[in-house]
């Protein structure tokens, strides 16, 4: 039997999770009440760093935590809009299954275990009842504009709101193979989400479209897709999911393995209508990797841009200073001011469970440290310690499991379920 250690000290709840009203985004900056974001709403469902405006109700000179997260927030939606290409209506365009899903890299196994683990309600005529949804969000011009979305629920005799979840598959992977989770969600009476990720699945050409775009990103630095143009769709994602007469506004989880737990991790720093967040292997400190000499393992799953970025700079090998090169052109800010001692804890209040394996060397637990701490200290300013927890699993390195993924489905129906 496999042991799991708690990291953080787990309180008694306390109170619900902190909701916002879907036409504002990031509303809900903080738990300090002496600052207030108005955060215009298109029709178009149109962002911009223009349409956000901090009005201070204190004097201006008292800078608080709340002002802090405003300005961060409008950074990184600042850094998002930068590389862009021309906005256009968020539309809904119908899609069909896909019968053969592209995964990227060496093949995945036929079957996982964790995710096979999912409770699943006993429903005999599951198939039947089940409905499934194929359709496709326009988030912005070009062919990584087309967010491709798979939607599982079960058919209703009459119509009520649900608590919805978006699950984000890894590197390499796509929607489909996050479909064990979605059918085990759906069974629960959730409405379970997937996306294909930038330059995956539906939107790769080929087995190397990650890769490539990676490198293109290094060589010309107008796109971002490690990480944060994804963030851009789920945003986009959050519009749709909120206009939806059956889902409840107030009750939208994220969740996500390896790279989608990055995705899950930036989507609810960013975007306060993800109300239950659960990052899986994904919650990595970028600074301290290269500062203590840890960056091997995260460079090792997308090599490729880091050797293209060695080349380039006339180096024999690939050193730190490779590294934070490319974490600069590729995402800038990441193992900076956008790294996860900085925005992990502007997702308190909201209820959060890291989960991460003790051993993992692609997100070392030793590098976390500051992270935990500053986290834990907002959810305790916040009054709600018990809405954030973390934990390890011993002898676990980068893997997601089946107590992980328990783990993940005990969160949700406690912050999420009636």
């Amino acid at each position: 039997m496999k042991t799991v250690v708690v990291v953080t000290h787990i309180f008694h709840f306390q109170q619900p999770p902190t909701t916002t009203c879907w036409r504002y985004l990031w509303a809900q900056s903080s738990s300090s009440a002496s600052t207030r974001l108005n955060y215009k709403h298109y029709r178009s469902h149109h962002f911009n760093s223009n349409s956000i405006r901090v009005v201070p109700l204190n004097k201006a000179e008292q800078m608080d935590s709340g002002d802090a997260a405003a300005k961060l927030r409008s950074q990184f939606l600042q850094l998002l809009s930068t590389r862009r290409s021309p906005q256009v209506p968020l539309e809904e365009k119908p899609a069909k299954p896909v019968k053969e899903p592209l995964y990227q890299g060496p093949p995945p196994p036929p079957f996982s275990e964790a995710m096979k683990s999912c409770p699943k309600a006993d429903i005999p005529n599951f198939e039947e009842l089940l409905n499934e949804e194929n359709l496709y969000l326009t988030t912005e011009e070009g062919d990584q504009g087309h967010l491709p979305v798979l939607i599982l629920s079960m058919k209703e005799s009459t119509p009520s709101k649900r608590p919805a979840i978006v699950f984000l598959h890894s590197t390499n992977k796509c929607k489909e193979w996050v479909r064990p989770l979605l059918e085990a969600y759906a069974s629960r009476g959730y409405i379970a989400v997937a996306i294909d990720s930038r330059y995956h699945g539906e939107r790769a050409k080929n087995k190397t479209t990650y890769e490539d775009a990676l490198v293109s990103s290094w060589k010309r630095g107008d796109t971002m897709p490690f990480i944060f143009d994804t963030v851009w769709d789920l945003v986009k994602l959050a519009d749709y999911l909120t206009a939806r007469d059956d889902i409840d506004h107030a009750k939208i989880g994220i969740t996500g393995e390896s790279l989608g737990g990055m995705h899950a991790w930036f989507a609810a720093f960013l975007d306060t209508r993800y109300s239950v967040v659960v990052p899986i292997i994904g919650i990595q400190g970028f600074r301290w990797a290269i500062d203590n000499d840890q960056w091997q393992a995260r460079v090792d799953s997308i090599r490729s841009v880091f050797e293209e970025a060695r080349i380039d700079l006339g180096k024999s090998v690939i050193d730190k200073e490779v590294v934070e090169k490319v974490w600069d052109r590729i995402a800038p800010g990441l193992a900076r001011e956008f790294d996860s001692n900085y925005t992990v804890p502007l997702i308190a209040s909201r209820p959060l469970l890291i989960l991460n394996g003790a051993e993992d060397p692609r997100c070392p637990m030793a590098g976390l440290d500051v992270t935990i701490s500053e986290t834990r200290k907002a959810y305790e300013e916040a009054n709600c310690s018990d809405n954030f927890k973390v934990m390890a699993e011993a002898g676990i390195g980068h893997q997601m499991t089946s107590t992980m993924v328990k783990e993940a489905s005990n969160w949700f129906d406690k912050y999420l379920k009636p």
